[in-house]
This record gives C-alpha cells, sequence and structure tokens, in this order.
C-alpha cells in the first residue's frame, strides 16, 4: 500500500480543485481528500524549524509503525485462524479505510495549541507507546526461550535432557557416606569403548558397577558408581573421551517439581502472549493514527511555507496502482508544474527553480523527488505481512 499525499493551492475554491484533480487522476488512481484544520500558525522561522524537525519525526514514525505491525504479525501468525489483516486496524477500520476517511481528532490534539506543542505531544506518544511494546515483547521473549528450554531439557538425548523420570531410585547408590553414582551420556558408537575403559579412568571405581539405563537415537545413558573423591577427576577423564557426565541428583519430587515448572511457564507464555497481541493491536492503531495525523501538520507547514498566508490549499490522498504511478505524476507536474516559478517546472532542469524557492527547499530541490507542489509518501506493506 502506496499513498501520495499531495497539497496544491485552493485559490478560495476547494471544492472545484478537489474535483479538477479527481477528474484527471481517477481514471488511474482513488483520490480522496485529506482534511486538515486551521492551526495556530506562529512565526515563519519557527514553521522553517519545525519543518526540519518534521523530517526527522516522520522517518521514526514509519519505523516505529512498522516495527509494532511486524510484531503483532509474527505474534498473530502461530494462533490457529488468525488473519493478521484482521489485527491490523485503526479505529476499527483497515489502513485503507482510515486513511480515505481521514478526519483531525481535535478532541485529543487540540487545534488551538501550536504546531510545536502538538508535534511533541504525537512524539511523545509514539515514544511512550514504542517504549512499553519493547519493553513487552523483551518480558515474553525472555519467557519464551526458558519454555523453549525447559522443552529441550525434556526432548532432547540424553547428553542434555533431564533425568528426572529416566533415572529410577534403584539406580542410584544413595545415603552413603564415601560412595556415590555417576550417569553417563555414551555415544551410540562408543559403547565397547565405554565398557572397556570406565573403570580405568581413575583410581576408586567399583568393578562392574556400569549399567546401562536408557537409550535414544543418539546416545545410552549409563550409570557407574565410584568414591565420592574422585569424581571431578573422572568427570574430566571421561570428558576428554567424549563421554558427558550428567549433573544430576535423584530427588524422588523433581519429576513433579519439573512438570509443575512445565505447566506454570506454558500458562504465563499464553497470558504474555494474549497481552502482547491485545497491546500490539491497539498500539498499532494508536500509533498509525499519530503518524497520520503527522503528517498532516507536515502537509500543513510545508503548504504555508510553500504558498504562503492565508492558509488557502487542498490535500488529498492518492493511491495509484504500481503501473499508473508514473502517469499520474506526469498528469500532477503538467497541470501543477506553473508553481515552480516563471520557467515551470522541468525535470531536466530543477536548477532552474533554484532562486524560487524558500532557503529551506534549497537541499529538496537537488533530490529527484522534489515537485513544485507539497508532495509526501506513506508507505505500508501489508503484503509481507
Amino acid at each position: 500500500m502506496k499513498y501520495t499525499l499531495v497539497s496544491v493551492p485552493a485559490l478560495g475554491q476547494k471544492q472545484n480543485t478537489l474535483l479538477n484533480i479527481t477528474n484527471k487522476l481517477k481514471p488511474f488512481a482513488e483520490i480522496h481528500p485529506f482534511a486538515i484544520p486551521d492551526f495556530k500558525i506562529g512565526t515563519l522561522d519557527a514553521l522553517v524549524l519545525l519543518s526540519d524537525e518534521l523530517v526527522r519525526h516522520d522517518t521514526a514514525f514509519e519505523q516505529s509503525v512498522n516495527k509494532t505491525a511486524d510484531v503483532l504479525s509474527n505474534l498473530v501468525r502461530g494462533q490457529p485462524d488468525a488473519l493478521v489483516q484482521d489485527f491490523l486496524l485503526v479505529n476499527d477500520k483497515t489502513v485503507d479505510q482510515y486513511l480515505n476517511s481521514f478526519q483531525w481528532n481535535s478532541m485529543k490534539y487540540r487545534t488551538d495549541k501550536s504546531l510545536q506543542e502538538t508535534t511533541q505531544t504525537l512524539v511523545q506518544e509514539m515514544n511512550s507507546m514504542d517504549n512499553l511494546i519493547k519493553n513487552k515483547l523483551n518480558v515474553y521473549t525472555q519467557n519464551r526461550n526458558t519454555l523453549q528450554t525447559l522443552h529441550r531439557k525434556q526432548t532432547g538425548n540424553y547428553s542434555v535432557r533431564n533425568l528426572n523420570g529416566v533415572v529410577k531410585k534403584e539406580h542410584c547408590v544413595l545415603n552413603s557416606e564415601y560412595l556415590t553414582t555417576l550417569f553417563v551420556a555414551v555415544p551410540k558408537t562408543a559403547y565397547k569403548q565405554w565398557l572397556n575403559s570406565y573403570e580405568t579412568l581413575t583410581s576408586m571405581i567399583v568393578p562392574r558397577s556400569s549399567v546401562k539405563v536408557a537409550e535414544d537415537n543418539e546416545y545410552g545413558l549409563f550409570s557407574v558408581t565410584l568414591f565420592q573423591r574422585v569424581v571431578d577427576e573422572f568427570t574430566h577423564k571421561a570428558r576428554e573421551e567424549k563421554f558427558v557426565v550428567r549433573d544430576f541428583q535423584f530427588d524422588e519430587d523433581a519429576l513433579r517439581k519439573q512438570q509443575q515448572e512445565l505447566q506454570e511457564t506454558e500458562e504465563i507464555e499464553r497470558e504474555q502472549l494474549t497481552e502482547l497481541i491485545r497491546l500490539a493491536r491497539t498500539n498499532f492503531g494508536e500509533m498509525f493514527s499519530a503518524w497520520a495525523h503527522l503528517k498532516a501538520i507536515r502537509i500543513f507547514v510545508e503548504s504555508v511555507l510553500r504558498y504562503g498566508l492565508p492558509p488557502d490549499f487542498l490535500s488529498v490522498t492518492i493511491a495509484a496502482e504500481p503501473k499508473f504511478e508514473e502517469k499520474l505524476d506526469q498528469i500532477l507536474v503538467d497541470q501543477y508544474g506553473h508553481l515552480g516559478g516563471v520557467h515551470g517546472f522541468d525535470k531536466q532542469k530543477q536548477a532552474d527553480t533554484t532562486e524560487e524557492l524558500l532557503d529551506h527547499d534549497l537541499q529538496t530541490v537537488n533530490s529527484a523527488t522534489y515537485r513544485p507542489y507539497v508532495q509526501f509518501h506513506l508507505e505500508f506493506d501489508l503484503e509481507r505481512r
């Protein structure tokens, strides 16, 4: 979805200007008025400074909106029967519907305040929502990683899997002052090596004490009984032979605790996911609305700087099919190229118009995107989500 936001002089006839643009462009695009109220203007110098700030804010707003949309899309995509489009709404409208019927929210952003104050309010709101999503996402990601670790411990091979429920009481030497039982994951290809060498890895190994407790596709889990004083040495020697000594202490309640921890973590993850989807959905709508309002301020500021006082311009949204974008651009240039100065507007001679512009336009005029009328783009890629 790519919208072109255009503002042109109305010459006291907004309705006629809208009809004129619509008639010229309607074969190639959908056109809707983009209603902007009359703001407190202040000084020209203040508007020039604000114009520069709005460029930076616009870029930041776009990044925040798209980042939140990506977060929401990734969360929703894993939900059964959930369509991303149903969650990317603004005031219960699709993005297209919202922009095509845009109205300034005067209850939330009072027009009797200065443009600088309103802009700062929008920036603070966007930063607050951005940080809230970021913090909630970090908490959710940490818990999800914990849950994945718990699942791996239950489903991995015996070199990493939790041994609670696998090792039974009868496999262990318990309550001995001198002896202990270790459990070692041995690659299947190394069974013979293990059985021939485990008694000689260190001294103080109980002869013929190794028993295969369990087996998976990659490893066999063997027990071995030895004196406690040589546990560290045995572990080191076993590691050199590619045998994995597991850190495990038998606990009859461990399996119950493990299952309880997994269940609690799953419940927390589900609750956090639901809350994060709700928050991202709400914030996306608020963020996109703030971005549209910032665009409105930017159009107003540039229109006043470009066309002068009192404000008398018409702004519209233009949604063109990609194959007609160049055609529409040429129609607008033909219609409003005279705004570039007495020489008119010529893409090949953009420098000719330089002296006709305010100082804040001097950098823009050398860009291929410059037009003699006010024009901005608003792009939101719904398809990639």
